[in-house]
């Protein structure tokens, strides 16, 4: 099993990675581990690394790349691994792509953990770190553990600091960077077929079977159960309007098929009177033209005529009076 886990500073990434390598037997391959332990020792690359998180910035590409490598050609990562925070932009993706491919070592499959900033503003200032072991507890969501739990280094209690990255305003910095270059990843891993998503708050057990309910769900399946399915497009209106005339068309086409193929005496005669009507309608508009012309020419005829009338009346009368 090779897998990445994606998501922002504070959404548990470390406390689910930490449960799948005691449930499956592969290395975690942390990124901040390796940088804090290159910072731990001085090396060029630990002062560089350093620099960049007390000031909540991103370590650099060549930086994280460099050791990376380094840890992917360890024998304990042949059988798999898990990536907790690497790659953490595009361009680091497409360099893990490249030595995945040159190690003969794909991804099977890549989780986002999806947590609201709030809680991830509330996670991060309770959480610490063990000065020996490197081991991180979270004091607000899990604090028996930090408590009852010895260091498997020392076997003592574990010693417990606050990173000096773990501030609130150093938090909303990291937020900040976190949306402008790795967001872009959600995008890359699903066009790759990898993506799965779930919803990483509540409870660390649930989140736990959410995350291998993902990681054993095929690659078509990018969003857990949890979520529900988006529904499906609906048509628009131009595609609508497109279909109006071909259905016409098919309409006339069947009444013409059927009334050519044979059609009853009774079928054959509505269809005829159906054919007068509108052949009447169609006429109508000339025939109104020709009979509003008409109308002055008619009323010239009907005044002459009771002219004529008035005077052979006004005649009789006057032969009358004579006789």
């Amino acid at each position: 099993m090779r897998i990445v886990l994606l998501g922002a500073p504070g959404s548990g990434k470390g406390t689910q990675s930490q449960r799948l390598v005691e449930r499956h037997g592969i290395p975690q391959i942390s990124t901040g581990d390796l940088l804090r332990a290159a910072v731990a020792k001085g090396t060029e690359l630990g002062l560089r690394a350093k620099e960049a998180m007390d000031a909540g910035r991103l370590v650099a590409d060549e930086i994280v790349l460099g050791m990376i490598r380094e840890r992917l050609g360890g024998p304990d990562a042949r059988r798999g691994f898990i990536l907790d925070g690497f790659p953490r932009n595009l361009a680091q993706a497409r360099a893990l792509d490249a030595l995945l491919s040159e190690l003969d070592q794909p991804l099977d499959a890549v989780v986002q953990m999806d947590v609201d900033y709030g809680e991830l503003l509330r996670r991060i200032s309770g959480r610490r770190t063990c000065t020996d072991c490197g081991r991180v507890f979270n004091l607000l969501t899990c604090p028996a553990r930090a408590e009852t739990e010895t260091c498997p280094k020392t076997g003592k209690p574990h010693r417990l600091f606050q990173r000096p990255d773990d501030n609130e305003a150093t938090v909303a910095q990291r937020l900040k960077v976190y949306d402008e270059q790795t967001k872009p990843l959600v995008d890359f891993y699903r066009s790759r077929g990898l993506l799965r998503v779930i919803d990483a708050e509540g409870d660390v057990d649930e989140v736990t079977r959410r995350l291998e309910q993902a990681l054993r769900a095929p690659p078509s399946s990018a969003v857990s159960s949890d979520r529900a399915p988006s529904p499906p497009p609906k048509p628009t209106r131009h595609a609508s309007r497109a279909r109006k005339p071909a259905a016409r068309r098919k309409s006339t086409t069947g009444r013409a098929s059927r009334t050519s193929a044979g059609a009853s005496p009774r079928h054959a005669a509505r269809a005829k009177q159906a054919r007068a009507r509108r052949a009447s309608a169609a006429r109508g508009p000339v025939r109104q033209a020709r009979n509003k012309a008409r109308k002055p020419a008619q009323a010239r005829r009907a005044k002459k005529s009771i002219t004529a009338l008035r005077s052979a009346g006004k005649r009789r009368r006057t032969r009358a009076q004579r006789s």
